[in-house]
């Protein structure tokens, strides 16, 4: 038998009738990563989805790296499987795990018995095993509370599995079980990750990036699109609606009071990504806004902003520390990228002294002069559509 992956399931399991749906899915969304690895067999049993190659062509590491992304996959081992017999399964661990025995200091043994047919219980499982592999390694010192290494043999109804400690997986629910979200994505730090909080709800994603040439430069487009691409990973399938946005920011500069120049372009920045959800089927919009970051992000501010669509706004960041934002970017591996120094379309035309608690019929009043609907219209129709996947 060869080396093959165990993924095992997070919150789906608390899935009532509707379960086997979001199996099926995970299961759909685990063999669309894997399929870029080799020819793998994936199917579900026992609350656990397998994952085993077909051929010796297989790159097994990459899958097991792939499955660690895949949202509804609380923890990923590799694993050895073979008959169900007792000194087959201890052959299996010593030939399996013989460099992890010989460069641990300790180990024990954790058994798990899903088939109760099997003769020995849980506890004589582990310790059969744990005395032939102490016995093979003796450099190896059994210890029960605190060890280096743990060796976990499960039991289960097609057959024993041998395995060393599970990593962890990305957890959450399978993406395209939450429905679709349209995520404004900027090349900052917050909105990459307030990206990657919805889809771990099992969202699927639909990206609006505004770009300003040449107030922004094609560089900063392209850092943009290296964001989208580190997303894909753990999103899947993305496509990045870029709008442009320099006349719309032009528009306001010439007619509207300095003090409301970040707010009425916010909201010209949401009244263009409901029209894209409208467009793909969307039910929410995804921001990474902060409360307090900036003047932009206080109550007030956020009330202005929102006010233009009837769809849920969805800002997964609103109550987290700057920290662990950072935190969370650094884990899926977008803040390198975040943090290169070119120009955000937020940042063009910034007030000096931008309101923090905005009147909403003030702002109503202050952009009432623009051609909204006409503003709007030239951006969508000259948006470009970029696709990236995995």
């Amino acid at each position: 038998m060869h080396e093959m992956i165990l993924c095992k399931l997070g919150e789906v399991v608390l899935k009532g009738l509707n379960r086997r749906s979001f199996e099926d899915k995970l299961m759909s969304n685990v063999n669309r990563r894997v399929s870029k690895c080799g020819n793998f067999r994936v199917y579900s049993k026992q609350s656990t989805i397998y994952v085993e190659p077909k051929d010796d062509e297989c790159d097994i590491e990459a899958a097991f790296e792939s499955c660690k992304k895949v949202f509804g996959i609380i923890a990923v081992s590799k694993a050895l499987p073979c008959e169900k017999d007792i000194q087959k399964i201890i052959a299996a661990a010593k030939n399996y795990l013989e460099c992890e025995m010989r460069t641990a200091r300790s180990f024990k043994v954790e058994s798990k018995r899903a088939d109760k047919t099997f003769p020995l219980t849980s506890i004589q499982i582990s310790r059969q095993v744990g005395g032939a592999l102490h016995q093979a390694f003796p450099t190896c010192e059994v210890n029960v509370h605190d060890p280096e290494l743990v060796v976990h043999i499960e039991i289960r109804d097609d057959a024993a599995y041998v395995h060393g400690p599970a990593e962890e997986g990305a957890g959450g629910l399978p993406i395209g079980m939450g429905g679709v979200a349209v995520s404004l994505l900027s090349g900052g730090i917050d909105s990459p990750v307030s990206s990657y909080m919805i889809a771990k709800r099992g969202v699927k994603l639909e990206m609006v990036h505004f770009f300003s040439p040449p107030y922004t430069s094609d560089e900063a487009k392209e850092k943009v699109l290296s964001l989208a691409k580190l997303l894909v990973p753990w999103c899947g399938r993305l496509t990045v609606q870029i709008v442009p946005f320099t006349e719309i920011q032009e528009e306001i500069r010439r007619n509207c009071p300095e003090e409301f120049f970040t707010l009425i372009m916010r909201r010209f920045m949401m009244r263009i990504s409901q029209r894209v959800a409208d467009q793909v089927k969307a039910k929410a919009l995804v921001t990474g806004e902060n409360l307090g970051q900036v003047a932009s992000q206080t109550m007030e501010a956020l009330r202005v902003t929102e006010d233009v669509v009837d769809l849920p706004v969805l800002r997964p960041l609103i109550g987290m520390d700057k920290e662990e934002i950072v935190r969370l970017s650094r884990k899926i591996g977008t803040f390198d990228t975040s943090i290169l120094p070119y120009e955000d379309c937020c940042t063009v035309f910034t007030p000096r002294h931008p309101r923090t608690k905005p009147n909403l019929d003030e702002v109503r009043k202050a952009e009432a002069v623009l051609d909204i609907e006409g503003l709007i219209d030239r951006a969508m129709t000259n948006r470009e559509f970029v696709r990236i996947k995995l």
